[in-house]
């Protein structure tokens, strides 16, 4: 008698947890498989983020503790570097009148510190991080689809291993196994399930 265990796998009388049976899109069912308690299906695996690339993503857009002033500067100078649309009719604005010169003059001897800063900080928004370059060609391609018989083959050549390490074992030639060594036999289980279920693909393919 199988216990549910959760939504995903089953438990029988002596506690074991299996992966219930399923039926495959060309109506060929697959036998309940036998896992280890705490196993985690591939898909359900949380994707790898390298350190560098938390790094950039956490990193503040402008440096800490810049003046609001600036930063609300450089955000409208990225703004006027945005492409005009083609034909799109802009309208010349009128001539300044010659107080309105005056306040820009001075306006512009106030601010020439904040331009120089602002371009800096253009500068650096504009040029992506070394760490984002690497991050961009360090990614690995899509894998290939595996063959199910290259995966099989693969699969009885680890079970051989499973086998002669058993003989060792109970021969006493091998006393006390490595940790890994252990891990190996622990999946005999799954590797055997899993070859089986190839078979039965391979069979129902041809």
């Amino acid at each position: 008698m199988y216990v549910m265990a959760s939504s995903t796998y089953v438990k029988d009388d002596t506690g074991a947890t299996f992966i219930p049976a399923s039926q495959r899109p060309d109506g060929t069912w697959r036998k309940p498989r036998r896992v280890r308690d705490g196993y985690v299906p591939q898909e359900e695996v949380p994707l790898y983020e390298s350190k560098g690339k938390q790094w950039a993503m956490s990193k503040p857009q402008y440096p800490v503790g810049m003046c609001p002033e600036v930063i609300n500067a450089s955000k409208a100078a990225n703004d006027s570097t945005k492409p005009i649309i083609p034909g799109l009719y802009i309208e010349p604005k009128a001539e300044a009148s010659k107080s309105s010169k005056k306040k820009k003059k001075k306006k512009a001897s106030k601010t020439g510190d904040v331009d120089s800063v602002t371009t800096g900080v253009k500068n650096v928004s504009l040029n992506p991080s070394q760490s984002e370059i690497s991050e961009k060609k360090t990614q690995p391609e899509p894998a290939a689809p595996v063959d199910p018989q290259k995966r099989l083959k693969s699969l009885k050549k680890k079970l051989r291993e499973i086998e002669v390490l058993e003989q060792r074992i109970a021969s006493g030639e091998l006393k006390n196994p490595e940790k890994e060594q252990k891990n190996k036999i622990e999946r005999k289980g799954e590797i055997l399930s899993e070859i089986e279920d190839i078979e039965l693909e391979i069979a129902a393919g041809e």
